[in-house]
């Protein structure tokens, strides 16, 4: 199969659909890849190294998108990178189209099949997500930490306290991949975390992270009188492929502290805040309320290179397998299938549009 990689273009965004080695291995099963020049540059791979494992290097995306059947790519398409796709391609990235449905609906009228990483499931685990998540989490306490001096417009306060100091109060909504790995660095940090999950698995698994972390059931009033005393909040929800549920009001938001940061890891999906807006790492941040706001959409592409070597690891058994014959029959990428040859198959999104239509 002839596969693309483009180089992404969202701003700021330096990930790399996959990295020369994966790319190499491709090659080696038979495929053709073809790699826009200088698309693994901002991960640190510079052309050559694409070159000397059999990739063939294209000057611009038209030329990949035109060139290949199977595109692979970090980010959804934006901007000039719709007009390249046609009714042949299959489209393999992030796509998270119940938050995004005039993509949804522009894919569709492209007549393509897409496949979003996020909605790839195996055995209810989300195998292309979670690696990003777990970029995301621990990103999300070390922006969160450093919005918090006072000099970036926040409360001036040290996350794990000193002796006589008080800790950091930090609150993490969700504790899968992104909560989870959240949870671990701002306790390792010393803080005072609280988490909240629906699970009881979830929230002994939270527990057993360290003393200063009390893990909590997401009742209503117990997410709301914490969230009103957080330093950093931290949103992590996820329902696959679906938008995320609104669990922060605009009234809670208003009752925060002065000078408090929110990170919410869930505005790919929409978000968890209903303040909260998507945002890039050109302006990453607004103020709303006296409260700091961090909205960026590719968190995980503030460190390129880590990202992409893990994010190409696990993606590499998935190309392989979508680039054979009868990758339909494989029941995980089944389930990451949003657009099938212009008709929009996924539960979520079809629901968001059905809901967003009446």
């Amino acid at each position: 199969m002839r596969i693309g990689i483009p180089t992404e273009i969202k701003p700021l965004e330096g990930r790399v659909g996959l990295i020369p080695e994966a790319a190499g291995q491709l090659i080696q099963h038979g495929h053709t890849v073809a790699v826009q020049a200088g698309a693994g540059r901002a991960s640190g791979y510079d052309d050559a190294a694409y070159a000397a494992l059999g990739a063939q290097l294209l000057p611009t995306a038209a030329d990949v998108y035109a060139a290949a059947e199977l595109i692979v790519k970090v980010k959804e398409p934006v901007g000039e990178e719709i007009g390249h796709l046609a009714a042949h391609h299959r489209l393999f990235s992030y796509l998270h189209l119940a938050a995004n449905l005039n993509l949804a609906r522009t894919l569709a009228d492209r007549g393509l099949t897409a496949i979003a990483f996020e909605t790839v499931e195996h055995d209810h685990y989300l195998p292309l997500l979670a690696p990003m998540s777990d970029i995301a989490g621990r990103l999300a306490v070390q922006i969160g930490t450093t919005l918090l001096h006072a000099p970036q417009g926040g409360r001036g306060i040290l996350l794990g306290g000193l002796p006589a100091a008080e800790r950091g109060s930090v609150v993490v909504l969700g504790a899968g991949s992104a909560g989870g790995n959240a949870v671990r660095v701002a306790a390792a940090m010393g803080a005072q975390v609280t988490v909240f999950a629906l699970r009881r698995t979830s929230l002994e698994r939270m527990r057993e992270i360290g003393r200063n972390v009390t893990a909590l059931y997401s009742y209503h009033d117990a997410v709301e009188t914490a969230v009103a005393q957080a330093d950093l909040l931290i949103g992590a929800v996820l329902v696959t492929g679906a938008r995320a549920p609104r669990l922060v009001s605009a009234d809670l938001v208003r009752r925060m502290k002065p000078g408090s940061v929110i990170v919410d890891i869930a505005i790919d999906q929409g978000g968890c805040v209903e303040t909260m807006r998507p945002t890039d790492y050109t302006a990453p941040t607004y103020v709303e309320y006296g409260v700091t706001h961090f909205g960026v959409t590719n968190m995980p592409g503030a460190v390129p290179r880590t990202a992409s070597q893990v994010l190409s690891a696990a993606l590499i058994p998935y190309v392989l397998r979508l680039a054979e014959a009868g990758w339909e029959n494989d029941p995980e990428l089944a389930a990451g299938v949003n657009v099938d040859r212009g008709q929009i198959v996924h539960p979520a999104v079809k629901s968001a549009l059905e809901e967003a239509n009446t």
